[in-house]
């Protein structure tokens, strides 16, 4: 009995917080806000004594948002704007949807007055319907309009308006086909090349995987990438990487010579006293003891080196007005290592991080051509880097 007791009392405390909370959402002209609070407040029992002040709260704050909402219409059409028709179409759905929001509880009962809670809906499906046609026309021949404008960023909002228009009024006219120019006219495109001032040849193998951005995935909505150029596309910026300087190092074999000695088992022997006579145990049997021998090993290790450094810079260039808008420093290296061993002796005085090597033998050195083109995956990866980091436009 007690733990009900303090049930009810918890649940009482609660009511009233949020009796509280609605009221002073009511007073404080967040209509919305306090007709939720009192919705919510009146799911079970609607008709329950303790629920009576919700009922009040609902009341007063769905009168008060109607009389807003209608006379903030009533000054948009005074004001004759088109940019407040997207205002009183969403007011319009908000008037609906508020009265759908109390339609399930209706009727709810004011006990003390005996009577009703009076909630005045209204049909406002010609209003939604007319307000959302003028909208869509406002939508649409603003948005055309605005196509012939070589601003991007005026470009990209009419793309944002069409879009919205194709989700307000999905197959309105030619939306579908404005959308695709307002993309297209709207695209910052970057053309990407290279350049070559060193005085080395550059792999063609090198500036096509380098080139190739589709595997860069740097596209964005507003900004492609291209490498070849395409007709019907004038170019707004250019992305080139200069390359600066090619260092390829001569081919080189280091030999290095070491010696190496363990002692290891090789078996078991008979332990012997200090006059050399087999020690045996209780049974007669005589004891064996690790037999421990030094062996030694000389090892040629030989390693293999060649190595190539690329430097670059990239350049973001302005196509419009020509101008050099920033640099930045490209550069990779890529180091090739081959290393084998010969031993002579006994293996088993050697590490065994030796044995893979001892396996292997000189292998041809990499063209340099093939050394510039291994730097490749490096430089791929710096160069997507500096662009993701450094946009175009922001």
């Amino acid at each position: 009995m007690k733990k009900i007791t303090q049930l009810l009392a918890l649940l009482l405390i609660v009511s009233s917080c949020g009796v509280r909370q609605t009221r002073d959402m009511l007073t404080s002209g967040e209509y919305d806000g306090a007709i939720q609070n009192a919705v919510d407040g009146l799911k079970g029992n609607k008709n329950a004594k303790g629920k009576q002040d919700y009922v009040y709260l609902l009341e007063e704050a769905f009168a008060k948002a109607k009389d807003r909402d209608l006379r903030n219409i009533n000054t948009w059409f005074k004001d004759a704007n088109p940019q407040n028709l997207e205002k009183i179409y969403n007011t319009y759905v908000q008037l609906n949807n508020r009265q759908e929001q109390i339609r399930p509880l209706l009727p709810l009962k004011l006990l003390k007055e005996g009577r009703d809670a009076i909630f005045p809906f209204d049909d406002y499906s010609d209003q939604i319907v007319s307000s959302k046609n003028a909208l869509a026309k406002y939508l649409y021949d603003n948005s055309k309009a605005l196509l012939i404008n070589k601003d991007k960023m005026v470009l990209r909002r009419a793309y944002d308006d069409l879009i919205y228009l194709k989700n307000l009024s999905p197959g309105f006219k030619d939306t579908d086909k404005l959308i695709e120019e307002a993309r297209f006219k709207g695209t910052d495109f970057v053309s990407v090349y290279t350049k070559n001032e060193t005085n080395m040849v550059i792999p063609v193998r090198l500036e096509n995987d380098l080139l190739d951005f589709s595997t860069l995935g740097l596209n964005d909505k507003w900004t492609v990438y291209h490498s070849n150029r395409q007709k019907g596309i004038d170019y707004d910026y250019g992305l080139v990487v200069n390359f600066r300087q090619i260092n390829i190092s001569p081919e080189q074999v280091k030999e290095k010579e070491l010696q190496k000695e363990k002692i290891i088992k090789v078996g078991l022997k008979n332990l012997l006293n200090a006059n050399g006579q087999v020690v045996k145990d209780s049974l007669g049997n005589a004891i064996k003891v690790d037999d421990m021998r030094t062996v030694r090993a000389t090892v040629y290790e030989f390693a293999q080196f060649k190595a190539c450094q690329v430097t670059a810079k990239v350049d973001y260039i302005d196509f419009r007005t020509n101008q050099l808008l920033q640099t930045f420093p490209l550069a990779s290296e890529f180091t090739f290592n081959h290393i084998y061993s010969r031993f002579k002796g006994d293996k088993r005085a050697c590490e065994q991080e030796y044995y893979p090597n001892f396996d292997r033998r000189a292998v041809p050195f990499p063209s340099n051509e093939q050394m510039v083109f291994d730097t490749g995956n490096d430089l791929k990866n710096k160069l997507k880097e500096i662009i993701t980091r450094n946009k175009f436009r922001r």
